[in-house]
């Protein structure tokens, strides 16, 4: 019986949040990329304040009764107020089955959008550093950076297809690799400039931490770090 009424609770309380607070914004486009976890997303957000993404933003979608998940927007256009997502649905959750299922032409709504107060430093080389789970990150920060000359990066996809995919949709010097060993490698080999060079790591939390103790020990002291 009380499991009842707190269910009943719960559904009331989801129905308020979906009157009063979310916004609503229109599926262009879904592209389930072949043989590979990841689904592309193109949205039209009407009631979003494009113009004001200086720093990488981020979306709080509604994916189920009072559940929500975050979700980085890349290659957005402030005229027309669109923008993509990329989600990676390896893991089943509520996020993986509400990206799985949506089609053109749905309706899809979000409580807030927000910054993650992450922007690319003004002068300085920019190097971004993710997985599959911030893929979006990467590339919102390298539409950020200008001129492009100043951006370059590397994200961890352990899908081979993807990663194949990723460099055939994409115009961006990212550099997809295999795992943490070819990042590692990658990454001395570069042989950037401590004094000149801010990087910016984002993905799920033993990615990111291994990545900090790696560009400490090269002397590499301007980072900045988002979890996922």
């Amino acid at each position: 019986m009380e499991t009842s009424i707190l269910q009943q609770v719960k559904k009331k309380a989801g129905r308020f949040i979906e009157l009063q607070l979310l916004k609503t914004g229109r599926v262009l486009d879904v592209r389930v990329w072949e043989s590979s976890d990841m689904i592309e997303i193109d949205l039209h957000l009407p009631f979003a304040n494009v113009e004001q993404w200086i720093e990488v933003p981020y979306i709080r979608f509604w994916v189920d009764n009072l559940c929500f998940r975050d979700y980085t927007p890349f290659g957005w256009d402030a005229e027309t107020n669109t923008c993509s997502i990329l989600i990676d649905t390896v893991h089943e959750g509520a996020g993986s089955r509400w990206a799985k299922q949506l089609e053109t032409g749905d309706y899809i709504q979000y409580l807030k959008i927000e910054s993650t107060h992450h922007s690319p430093d003004p002068t300085n080389f920019i190097v971004a550093l993710g997985d599959a789970s911030s893929l979006g990150y990467v590339l919102a920060m390298q539409q950020l950076t200008l001129p492009g000359s100043r951006f370059d990066g590397a994200v961890l996809l352990e899908n081979q297809h993807t990663g194949q995919l990723f460099k055939e949709y994409f115009s961006s010097p990212v550099n997809a690799l295999a795992n943490f060993d070819e990042m590692a490698f990658w990454l001395k080999e570069q042989g950037y400039c401590n004094r000149h060079t801010w990087f910016y790591l984002a993905g799920n939390e033993e990615l990111v931490a291994g990545l900090y103790r790696l560009l400490k020990s090269m002397g590499l002291m301007n980072v900045r770090v988002k979890g996922f």
